[in-house]
This record gives C-alpha cells, sequence and structure tokens, in this order.
C-alpha cells in the first residue's frame, strides 16, 4: 500500500541495532570500528557479534522479567534474583522456547532452590495463573470471560473454567526457610462454574474438554499441547513479541491481545514467521537474528512521499521513546557517570536490573514498571510531560554533566579544542558526527558566553533533549 523508505545509513543502524539487541548505545570505538569497516555484510557481522555478547541475555532477560513480574514484594528478594538469573542463563544459553515455557509452566520444588517455581508465586492463585498463563503465552486477555462470555469474540466463560481447571491443583506450601514457598500438583480439586454449577473437566483452546487422569498433572498436559510446533498460538504469540521489540510495534497489536476483533496488520508475514520459528526448534536467536537481517528491519526512519502516513503497515522503520533503563544508561554513558543501585555491584548497567528500581526517580519518570501484572501496558510507549521536564530542568542530568570525573570536564581538562569536544559529545549520544550547522550553532554559543565550561555543558544538554536522542530511529 505504501512505497517503501530505504535503507538507513550506517550511523542509524549501528546506534539501532545495539539499544535493540543490547539495550545500550555503542562506544566511540564502537561505532567508529562499525562505520570504517567496509565489507559488504558488515551489518550481519555486527549482528552475529552483538548477540553472542553478554548484554544481550541480560537485556532480554530484563523483558521476560517484566513478564514475569520479577520483584521483590512478590517473589522475595532471593527469589527474584535467583529467578532473574534463571532468565539470564536461558537467554545465554539460547533455550529454546517451547523447553522455556515448559520449564515456567510445570515448575515445582522450592522458588529458592529451584527457580522457575516462582512462577508460581507470582501467579498466586488459580485465577492469576490461567490469566497469566493466556496472556503470555496465548496472547489473549480473558479476564471478561470470568463473568460473562464476550458477544464478539470466541473466549466464553467455560472455556474460562475450564482452563482454570488446568492450574486449580497448583499447591503452594510454606517452606522450612523464612519466605521460602513449594510448588507442587494435587491428586485433587475441581472447578466449578459459577453461573451453571457444572464441574469443569480441562479444556486446551481449539481441542476442547479433556479427561485427565488423577496421577497425572494437568499442566504437563497442558504444555503438551502448548509447546506443538502446529499450536497456532504459540509460535504467533512469540514471534509477534520479538518483531514489537526491535520494531516498535507488534504484528498484532497490543502485543497480548490476539482477538478476533484486532486481527494482524499482515496476516502472511506473522504466519511466516511463526512458521519459521517453529520449524527452527522454536529458536529465538535465530528468528531476532533474522528479522534484524530484514531490509523491514533496516528501513530508514524517515518517511517519504509516500508513506508518511502509515502507522502500522512497516513502510518505513517506526520510531519509538527509548525505555527507561536504556534512557538511563545512556545518559550515563555519554556523561560518563554511572548510576549506583543498592545492593547491587558497582558498574550495574539499568537495564540489567533484577528488579525495579522504585526509589530511582529518573526510571519512575521515564515508566519503568512496578511489575505488579503481566501486562504488557504497564510500561508506557509514549513520551509524558514529566519527562519533558526532567530533561529540561531535572537534577540528574546537570549533576552528571556538574561531576568533574566526567567525560565532559575531562576533555576540557586535557586541553581538547571546542570541535574535538562537540565531535565526541554527538559521536557518543547520537553515533554520528555533528553537521556544520550543528557545528556553527556550538560555535555561535560558545563564543557569547563568558563560561566555556557551562556553554559545553549546554551543548551536551541539548543534544539529551534531541527527538534524535530519545528515540530508538
Amino acid at each position: 500500500q505504501f512505497l517503501p523508505s530505504g535503507l538507513c545509513d550506517d550511523s542509524d543502524f549501528v546506534r539501532r541495532v545495539y539499544l535493540d539487541v543490547q539495550g545500550r548505545l555503542p562506544t566511540i570505538t564502537e561505532t567508529r570500528a562499525f562505520l570504517g569497516d567496509q565489507r559488504n555484510d558488515s551489518r550481519a557481522r555486527l549482528i552475529d557479534a552483538l548477540l553472542e555478547r553478554p548484554e544481550y541475555a541480560t537485556f532480554w532477560a530484563q523483558k521476560w522479567g517484566d513478564l514475569l513480574r520479577l520483584e521483590p514484594k512478590q517473589l522475595t528478594a532471593t527469589g527474584t534474583h535467583k529467578f532473574h538469573r534463571w532468565l539470564v542463563n536461558a537467554f545465554a544459553k539460547n533455550v529454546p522456547y517451547d523447553r522455556f515455557a515448559r520449564a515456567l509452566l510445570t515448575a515445582n520444588g522450592s522458588t529458592f532452590t529451584h527457580p522457575p517455581a516462582n512462577y508460581y508465586r507470582a501467579a498466586k492463585d488459580t485465577t492469576d495463573a490461567l490469566e497469566t498463563t493466556a496472556q503470555i503465552f496465548l496472547g489473549s486477555r480473558l479476564a471478561c470471560a470470568k463473568c460473562h462470555n464476550h458477544p464478539y469474540e470466541r473466549w466464553t466463560q467455560d472455556n474460562y473454567y475450564g482452563l482454570a481447571a488446568v492450574f486449580n491443583r497448583v499447591q503452594r506450601t510454606a517452606g522450612a526457610r523464612p519466605d521460602e514457598l513449594f510448588i507442587s500438583s494435587k491428586r485433587t480439586g475441581e472447578v466449578t462454574q459459577p453461573r451453571t454449577g457444572q464441574t469443569m473437566q480441562p479444556w486446551l483452546p481449539g481441542k476442547g474438554y479433556i479427561v485427565v487422569d488423577n496421577d497425572v498433572d494437568r499442566r504437563q498436559v497442558f504444555a503438551d499441547w502448548l509447546t506443538q510446533r502446529d499450536n497456532r498460538w504459540f509460535a504467533r504469540v512469540e514471534a509477534n513479541r520479538i518483531w514489537a521489540a526491535v520494531m516498535g510495534r507488534g504484528i498484532v497489536e497490543p502485543i497480548d491481545d490476539f482477538r478476533d476483533s484486532n486481527p494482524p496488520v499482515n496476516p502472511p508475514l506473522l504466519d511466516a514467521l511463526a512458521e519459521d520459528f517453529a520449524k527452527h526448534g522454536f529458536d529465538r536467536k535465530r528468528l531476532l537474528r533474522r528479522i534484524l537481517n530484514s531490509r523491514t528491519y533496516q528501513a530508514s526512519a524517515k518517511p517519504n512521499d509516500f508513506n508518511r502516513d502509515d502507522e502500522q503497515f512497516f513502510s518505513h522503520y517506526r520510531p519509538h521513546l527509548l525505555s527507561a533503563e536504556q534512557m538511563l544508561d545512556a545518559v550515563c554513558q555519554v556523561t560518563g557517570i554511572g548510576e549506583s543501585f543498592p545492593g547491587l555491584p558497582a558498574g550495574t548497567r539499568a537495564t540489567a536490573l533484577p528488579s525495579p528500581q522504585l526509589n530511582n526517580a529518573f526510571l519512575k519518570t521515564f515508566g519503568q514498571p512496578a511489575r505488579s501484572s503481566a501486562c504488557a501496558c504497564e510500561r508506557p510507549s509514549e513520551p509524558q510531560l514529566a519527562q519533558a521536564i526532567e530533561l529540561l530542568n531535572g537534577k540528574f542530568l546537570h549533576g552528571k554533566l556538574a561531576n568533574k570525573s566526567g567525560r565532559l570536564q575531562k576533555l576540557i581538562a586535557t586541553g581538547k579544542k571546542d570541535d574535538e569536544i562537540v565531535r565526541e559529545i554527538y559521536l557518543s549520544a547520537l553515533a554520528r558526527e555533528p553537521s556544520k550547522a550543528e557545528l556553527g550553532f556550538a560555535h555561535q554559543h560558545i563564543s557569547k558566553s563568558k563560561n566555556r565550561t557551562a556553554a559545553l555543558a549546554d551543548i551536551c544538554w541539548s543534544v539529551f533533549n534531541l527527538n534524535e536522542f530519545l528515540f530508538q530511529h
């Protein structure tokens, strides 16, 4: 429907792919190395290299930490850290998605010694478990079906309570250690449909009601059905989630709201991605690599006369605001002044945090979720007025720029010329050199100022307030 934009330039690409794969900006050295690579496959080589580095695992584990509600009030501090480490290891080892999902859904044992068991600590009862599972793995919001049949959707109240029967026998027992919980499966326990009074058999979408022997864990049966390669929900939901993570919008949007009245904007594309994902053993890294190497991902964010009105068909790259954690890390990297987080080692990046830092005002302002639900809507995607105020007048940026140990102060102290300092600011923040007009503006501002240090800090501050810095583009 729209004539697509051309490819983004190399400066845009290197910044984009570092942020999407590792959650951070490239360093000046990394940017220069890529821009100086004249090989035809330089982009594919960079993608391969970034996917093998440890930052990939920690950044993508954080995305799943949002879904699985890794937060001390939900899981205890010990459970949160151990579950986070399990997630990081799963991404580092590229555990296939079907095995990953099965480990969570069928988890038993101590929440301290068997981290996936924390899935059922966060999902604290039958209702929570079924709604969380449906939203994460089926992309379906079933809460409405708890009370009534939806007039326009396929999910019924009977379906809701049939799915509840899958999780009703999960048992949560206090352990010997403080705050420890043991997860196991009982042989008894039924779900009653409140409107009809009927005892519900376990129900599987697309298959119907099934009979399961009492000595068989119903969650195992559900996981067997869910992770089959021909399950149209399982592969499509995760393929769409991975696509949305790097494209700024899902083929189905919101990503956890698959329903007949919210169809994919490009059904053949979603089906092709899901089929390829399942065919190759639910390899998430492989699917991500394929998307990153696509012309669609590498398209320019600049619309042309034919596609400037396109907001959903991916004819140009869709700019989207950096996450709170990416934003904080980016500011710290450009200024050279890191952020410290209580109870965590020095140098820990925000994109590697195991749980929300609820006392960090900057992260809160930019939308770090509290992880109180599995809904993707907890993390806002649109800019807020408070964010603009923080960037223009907040103490956070001022403190970073004024710090004597920071990049700007060190460049000034070592006798760098104005041009050199401005170029380094732009390269570190935007992965490109400043234009002639930008250099001219910087010279004009510095020459008019009585305080060179303050004027250079103003230049840096102005870069932090550019959409080019604030948005993935």
